[in-house]
């Protein structure tokens, strides 16, 4: 079996081939460059790559509607980006401007609509007998990203979220469109509707631990192992699964102090946050959050009936995402 790197290269060859017989190159320009941009920024290919992975876990051959169902699921994710970029005023994505900063607002929103509405078409491709099952997915997991993008957002406005409730926005806005990648490439395998469960399942569980360990490496990570300036949470006074847990256990002193720190920018700010988080031991609580997730994916793993080396790429992507290394 190809692990995920082979997966992203596969993929990649297809997307490079849809691009070459005319993907976004449509007229107007205005309406398709920015698709384009989009899709150039790049990224891990993460979505349609285990798409591929978990086809292959079920068959000895990945059908092209495999392929056209992480097309799918691949277009979907960049159009969310292009309108979450918009929502959050982020100036840059994958080192770059974002297309709302690249093109314009107007520009960026009729794009993402466009690209949503290719990925649609992407399941026109899908083999009949499979089509019900995968649009019937794909249609609400479309949902439940976007329940999840309005939870993140209105936890902005919020004062105080349950730690459960974050739990459930991150389930909702990244875990569920990684493991809806994965059960449609079970589908299209003809794999069981347990064991298309069971995958899905995984890929949920290991969406839930990435995200925390994202969390967690923003405050305690290294700039080499996340790619990018560490604190920029708590910079921005996001509402992370540390943050929220520190707000849970401080008392009436620290909570006044993490109103304080709130209000300052720089090292200070950071220095200060840390502390809170080492001395009220939430960076403990999210290791611990994040071993209970992790350990979800690999039971359901197990579960799954194929021979343990059909498994391994699921093993190596499991420590890629949750170790940053491969």
């Amino acid at each position: 079996m190809l692990n995920f790197k082979e997966q992203a290269e596969q993929f990649e060859y297809f997307l490079k081939k849809q691009e070459k017989k005319g993907l976004f190159k449509g007229s107007p320009q205005n309406l398709y460059d920015p698709c384009h941009y989009m899709l150039q920024l790049g990224g891990k290919r993460i979505r349609p790559s285990v798409c591929l992975m978990a086809a292959a876990l079920f068959s000895e051959t990945v059908t092209e509607d495999v392929y056209w169902s992480a097309m799918a699921v691949e277009l979907f994710h960049n159009f969310t980006l292009v309108h979450d970029d918009i929502m959050d005023e982020a100036p840059l994505r994958r080192g770059k401007p974002t297309v709302y900063k690249q093109y314009s607002t107007t520009a960026a929103i009729l794009s993402g609509d466009v690209m949503n509405i290719y990925a649609y078409r992407c399941l026109q491709y899908v083999n009949a007998a499979h089509l019900p099952a995968v649009l019937s997915l794909f249609n609400q997991t479309a949902i439940e990203v976007c329940e999840g993008q309005q939870y993140d957002m209105d936890f902005e406005q919020q004062d105080v979220v349950a730690e459960q409730d974050y739990i459930e926005m991150i389930r909702l806005k990244t875990a569920v469109l990684l493991a809806a990648s994965m059960q449609m490439g079970a589908i299209c395998a003809e794999a069981t509707q347990e064991q298309a469960k069971r995958i899905y399942e995984f890929g949920l569980n290991l969406g839930i631990a990435f995200q925390l360990q994202d969390d967690f490496l923003d405050s305690f990570g290294t700039e080499e192992a996340v790619g990018k300036q560490i604190g920029g949470d708590i910079q921005a006074n996001k509402k992370t699964f540390l943050a929220i847990n520190a707000q849970a256990k401080a008392d009436e002193g620290m909570a006044l102090e993490l109103s304080r720190l709130k209000e300052l920018k720089g090292e200070d700010k950071l220095n200060g946050m840390l502390h809170i988080y080492q001395q009220l031991g939430v960076d403990a609580t999210c290791k611990q959050a994040i071993e209970l997730y992790t350990n979800k994916a690999l039971e359901a793993l197990e579960l799954i009936s194929v021979p343990a080396e059909r498994k391994q790429p699921f093993v190596q992507l499991l420590n890629f995402l949750m170790n940053r290394n491969f």
